[in-house]
């Protein structure tokens, strides 16, 4: 809330100043973006997030959400207002236990402006108090609250939150997570991590989930209906956690029989990444219009869709990977999006290659032959695509191509060092491309610049001794398509909204 105050003339503005403190003349508002130039209105600035307690009630008849967001922060400047990211209406906002005025501002902003201005490092608990219909609700013509016959969903990327909490919205400020959710008997709410309890009072129920380990506020996800629920433990110990709609009717097998082999392919991606970073792992299957999947931290989010044509391991292998890159360690800002899709979509290459259907090398090779020096997919920069083409299917393919040929650069041993490695480094972090670059080069001991150069940064084909002369089909090669090509190219819309 920004107020302008006109003073009549040179003497009444002096004696106003007279009245400011002169600490006071530090204390401004928090920025309305964090400074993401791919979204310049999303998250905001002046103060970090720890934690999240979202205590809500959602009444699926009618798509109503009552709640209550308690924001464990502190201040990264002297604040006299800051921002949060939110949509729905605001019947009371305390800044550590004291009223706060609010307005609302542009498309998605609820700016906060405390009794007393907050020094830069001050602990600060904001509680928000909040209701309305999410569905009602759009900002830049969309919106990410999904509704299914018996209630709701709350999952989307690059932003979810606006819809059913308030938040500072950009993956760079993680946050542990409490979600208490009541719900009519006989409707279930699903969230990320661990359920903690459940309570039944006067035909309502309860949930009690938490996310201990950081998170990123687009990877926060609610799901409110009627599920069937799974549970197992992997044979590596990790808890598991799946749900599927009780109406997903031919599609039901399909993803059960996807969904379901969740802790073996855990498992197996450990081998690669390193131990699984968080608590518990699973999925949930919705009944939704929708046709993407969602790497949801601990809580896959899958549309029925993706098991339209029966089961889909790959896309199972994507979005788990992402558990390592992607959750575990986050990108810095929405630029960075390679460390996310590339590496997701080569975990489907090795998967592949497990299955016996066509190695990474081939893979690689199919791609590179595929796309002429003219295609418009070399004119997507993986390494910066920009906002339009930030899921573009170049980001994925050129994405992992570019994986591959750093393998061959560096050889194997190197490679998979780097693989387990990376979500070692920044764990529960944030990282980005150059973070990358530096890091391969710190475990290979050799300079990759050019390399990432030519793969993620060129708008142009790479000639093909830039991968492996021998190995990468020259131009115009016809190059025979892995069996496994057809599966991978059937997640290509995981992202795709």
């Amino acid at each position: 809330m920004h107020r302008r105050i006109i003073a009549p003339g040179a003497l009444a503005a002096a004696s106003l100043l007279l009245a400011i403190p002169a600490s006071a003349a530090s204390y401004a508002p928090g920025a309305p973006g964090i400074g993401d130039p791919y979204y310049p209105d999303y998250g905001n600035g002046g103060y970090d997030v720890s934690h999240y307690d979202l205590r809500l009630q959602y009444q699926p008849k009618t798509d109503e959400l009552q709640g209550t967001a308690t924001i464990l922060a502190k201040t990264t400047q002297d604040l006299s207002s800051f921002d949060l990211d939110f949509l729905l209406d605001v019947s009371e906002v305390r800044v550590n236990g004291v009223k706060a005025s609010f307005a609302t501002s542009g498309q998605h902003e609820l700016v906060v402006t405390p009794k007393t201005p907050l020094a830069k490092g001050t602990p600060v608990t904001v509680v928000v108090r909040y209701s309305g219909v999410p569905s009602a609700k759009s900002a830049y013509g969309f919106t990410t609250w999904h509704r299914t016959p018996d209630g709701a969903i709350a999952a989307d990327e690059p932003e979810a939150a606006w819809w059913w909490f308030p938040s500072n919205d950009h993956p760079s400020d993680k946050a542990t997570y409490d979600v208490s959710v009541a719900v009519p008997d006989g409707t279930q709410a699903i969230s990320n991590g661990t359920l903690q309890s459940t309570s039944s009072k006067l035909g309502w129920t309860r949930y009690n989930w938490r996310e201990n380990k950081p998170q990123a506020t687009y990877l926060a996800t609610l799901a409110l209906g009627k599920f069937d629920i799974t549970t197992s433990t992997s044979e590596g110990g990790v808890p598991v956690i799946n749900a599927y709609s009780k109406d997903l009717g031919d599609n039901d097998g399909a993803a059960r029989a996807s969904v379901e082999r969740t802790g073996e392919l855990v498992d197996w991606l450990s081998g690669y990444f390193g131990p699984y970073p968080f608590s518990t792992a699973g999925g949930y299957v919705p009944n939704t219009t929708t046709g993407y999947a969602l790497e949801t931290q601990t809580r896959v989010y899958y549309s029925p869709k993706q098991f339209a044509n029966g089961s889909n391991t790959s896309v199972v292998v994507h979005e788990l990977a992402h558990q390592w890159y992607g959750d575990d360690v986050s990108l810095k800002g929405w630029k960075d999006i390679w460390i996310n899709e590339g590496f997701a979509r080569y975990a489907q290459w090795l998967w592949s290659e497990h299955e016996g259907e066509g190695t990474t090398q081939e893979l690689a090779d199919y791609v590179y032959g595929s796309h002429p020096a003219d295609d418009a997919f070399w004119t997507v920069k993986p390494g910066d695509p920009g906002p339009d083409d930030q899921f573009d299917i170049a980001v994925y393919d050129r994405g992992a191509l570019a994986i591959q040929a750093l393998r061959n650069e560096i050889g194997d041993d190197a490679f998979f060092a780097v693989l387990k490695g990376w979500p070692k480094e920044h764990a529960y972090g944030n990282a980005s491309v150059a973070d990358f670059q530096r890091y391969a080069e710190q475990v290979s001991g050799k300079p990759l610049a050019a390399l990432f150069d030519t793969w993620l940064f060129q708008p142009s084909k790479p000639a093909a001794p830039a991968a492996r002369t021998a190995s990468l089909a020259k131009a115009g090669t016809t190059v025979a398509q892995p069996k496994s090509w057809k599966k991978i190219e059937a997640t290509n819309d995981v992202h795709g909204h």
